[in-house]
């Protein structure tokens, strides 16, 4: 049984919406967000309905994906005998396999259908928690095993593509960077909540022992939560099309490349960061990695993550009002300064000076994260009316797919920062026995990705319909 909705005539300069459909599977035909009245009247509740449950799953996806952040730290106490070396490779796996696992996951909500995909991906997450539960509860585990276990974490990076590639699909465009920097924001999230919860978790009731395996165990209930979520209320849009071909044109786009590496300069930088954040106190000052709640150690690792997530949503809406472009030049510039902040403190060795200005750092990595895939439909659409596409012809809605997938494409090369940076941070420890090195890499790596977004996208360019980006 199908329930047909006709909305009220519609703005002259909006494309007509004829219908809404609704099929069983919880199919809707017909979808139009750019339609005035149709979005006043039902379409906000549907496309807000799906959105709080996208960040639900998505929120767990994080979770699993940046768990062993946390793990790692905890291993030592539990029995486990780790080199740096091989703590950082626990670390930084996960986000290798999520950001590789990003490319088809972009494509999976088209074939799928947004809704299916959603229960699908979500309960894949429980195949990590529960080996990692069972994996951390002996310290003879094999080094390789827990490489392994780790990587299957990586599934929990795959879901933020699917998740951003569905929701752009819901949203008018005028609203895309608040929608998506909520959706990405609550993701984000996951990995504040995964380095607040497990210390006080594992350490519950254990007296002077860790029940480690409970980090995995912990978040089974949560999953089928959103399992169950996603199947009630999500849907499926069927003008949510794949499009391989215009996939493989948006690879050929400069445009593409570009944010791309824009994208590994602030979300790259963040997730980096945040997966490294507790061994970075916990290798530069032990005397306050840790704060004693009773018999719970908590780290103050999680505030990096935390503020970084909380700040995105904003940067989204900054750029909203005032441009990707301008709030992304910002960003980097208060990157740079707080890449070079470090290098000047770390040798006071003062941890509130540390810590104070990481947090800096997190909220600029924050703000950069949103700014700069708001910037990815506006460029898609300044493309569009650069060639003269009408509203609601072939071509524009061709673009408008073009950009869904170009913003799972970008967000998996982005998430190979998550890799990078870990991998510098022990490279540098590895040749120079400290990090200042790889601080002094990130301050110019900050700086020329400034200087690249002033050029390409702040000033305006024919090529762009000179609109501000």
């Amino acid at each position: 049984m199908t329930t047909t909705v006709t909305p009220s005539t519609t703005d002259a300069a909006a494309p007509p919406l004829s219908s809404l459909t609704r099929r069983r599977g919880r199919w809707i035909d017909g979808w139009n967000a750019e339609d005035p009245a149709f979005w006043r009247t039902e379409g906000r509740a549907i496309a807000r309905r799906n959105l709080g449950w996208s960040i639900f799953a998505e929120f767990l996806g994080f979770i699993i994906w940046q768990l062993w952040s946390i793990v790692v730290v905890m291993l030592p106490a539990a029995g486990f005998d780790l080199t740096s070396s091989q703590s950082f490779w626990l670390i930084s796996l996960p986000s290798l396999v999520g950001a590789t696992l990003r490319f088809p996951y972009t494509f999976m909500v088209a074939i799928f259908g947004g809704r299916n995909w959603t229960i699908v991906s979500a309960g894949l997450l429980l195949i990590p928690a529960v080996l990692l539960g069972v994996v951390v509860s002996n310290p003879d585990t094999p080094f390789g095993v827990l490489l392994l276990v780790a990587a299957l974490g990586g599934v929990g990076g795959g879901n933020f593509a699917s998740s951003m590639a569905n929701i752009t699909y819901f949203f008018p465009q005028k609203e895309k960077g608040w929608a998506l920097g909520l959706n990405a924001a609550g993701g984000n999230l996951g990995t504040s909540v995964a380095q607040f919860a497990v210390p006080i978790v594992v350490t519950l009731g254990a007296g002077a022992t860790l029940n480690i395996s409970l980090a995995g165990w912990m978040w089974i209930p949560l999953i089928l939560v959103a399992m169950f979520g996603a199947w009630r209320y999500m849907d499926n849009l069927s003008s949510a099309k794949a499009d391989f071909a215009g996939s493989a044109a948006a690879l050929r786009e400069p445009h593409l490349w570009i944010m791309a590496m824009l994208y590994i300069g602030t979300f790259g930088s963040f997730i980096g960061f945040a997966s490294v954040f507790p061994k970075l106190i916990a290798d530069q000052f032990p005397e306050f990695a840790t704060i004693q709640v009773g018999q719970a150690a908590v780290t103050l690792a999680f505030l990096g993550a935390l503020v970084g997530s909380l700040a995105r949503p904003y940067g989204g809406r900054l750029a909203d009002r005032f441009g990707g472009a301008r709030v992304t030049v910002c960003a980097f510039a208060v990157m740079a300064l707080g890449a070079l902040t470090l290098v000047w403190t770390l040798p006071l060795h003062s941890f509130p000076v540390f810590l104070g200005v990481f947090l800096v750092l997190f909220a600029a990595t924050g703000m950069g994260n949103g700014s700069t895939y708001r910037m990815i439909p506006s460029i898609f659409a300044a493309r569009s009316v650069a060639s003269g596409d009408q509203p609601g012809s072939v071509e524009a809605t061709r673009m408008l797919r073009k950009s869904a997938a170009a913003l799972g494409l970008i967000s998996a090369i982005g998430a190979y920062g998550g890799f990078l940076v870990p991998q510098v941070l022990n490279a540098s420890q590895l040749a120079t026995g400290g990090y200042t090195a790889a601080f002094v890499g990130f301050v110019g790596a900050y700086v020329a990705l400034l200087l690249l977004t002033l050029f390409v996208y702040v000033i305006p360019r024919a090529s762009l319909a000179k609109q501000r980006i």
